[in-house]
């Protein structure tokens, strides 16, 4: 009952005039012409192998001051001729719930092979790979990779994104040198510029500081 009432407060006092967005969120790509963008969600391309609830449209939504320090990184990157890829961003509360409840149906396992082909689905809360909340839905997190503009290809990260498993750890010594070194890129210019890692998620940034923690936010991705 307490965050409905969050909500209805942020819904009614911090009302955006465009498109509905609450107040101190943008579309990513306004701020960001330049960056890519491949919502996974919005797509069959997922663990779930269903386009998620609360997703669309593929655009990308994220708080002013997340999409600001991303600003700064895809600067940097362009003048390598490279570029950040967007795979999650803002992720409504509806969509945490639906993956709650594709998690609780352990026949479902249309996508195992791809995602958690080690991982035994009814272990899938235990080891904290779904949730009941996300950073995501605070507006300040972030899933992303970089790609050469060059070749258009994906830097290779040793794992695909949203693989559960110990081997997207940051700190996964089983993959080559080269795998190795492109995570550390991407960590290190994430962390340079006012992101936090998350150890267990080579993709997974949160911005410090983030202005809505701890709030989730519920409208739909349009």
């Amino acid at each position: 009952m307490k965050l409905k009432i969050v909500f209805s407060i942020f819904s009614l006092v911090w009302l955006s005039a465009k498109a509905q967005l609450p107040y101190g969120f943008v579309y990513v790509d306004d701020e960001i012409p330049s960056i890519k963008v491949e919502l996974r969600y919005f797509s069959t391309n997922n663990f779930t192998g269903k386009v998620v609830d609360g997703y669309t449209d593929d655009v990308v939504i994220l708080t002013k001051q997340a999409t600001k320090a991303l600003k700064k990184i895809q600067k940097q990157l362009l003048e390598q001729n490279l570029s950040l890829k967007i795979f999650d961003a803002y992720r409504p509360q509806r969509a945490v719930n639906a993956f709650w409840k594709w998690a609780k149906n352990v026949n479902d396992t249309l996508m195992k092979q791809e995602y958690y082909p080690n991982v035994a689905k009814k272990n899938l809360f235990k080891e904290e790979y779904i949730a009941t909340r996300s950073r995501h839905s605070s507006g300040s997190t972030i899933d992303v990779t970089i790609v050469d503009l060059i070749t258009n290809k994906e830097l290779d990260m040793g794992t695909p994104y949203d693989y559960f498993g110990p081997e997207s750890w940051v700190s996964y010594e089983g993959i080559t040198k080269q795998q190795n070194e492109n995570r550390m890129f991407l960590q290190t210019i994430m962390n340079k510029n006012g992101f936090r890692s998350y150890p267990k998620e080579w993709w997974h940034f949160t911005l410090r500081g983030e202005p809505f923690r701890n709030i989730y936010f519920d409208f739909i991705i349009e």
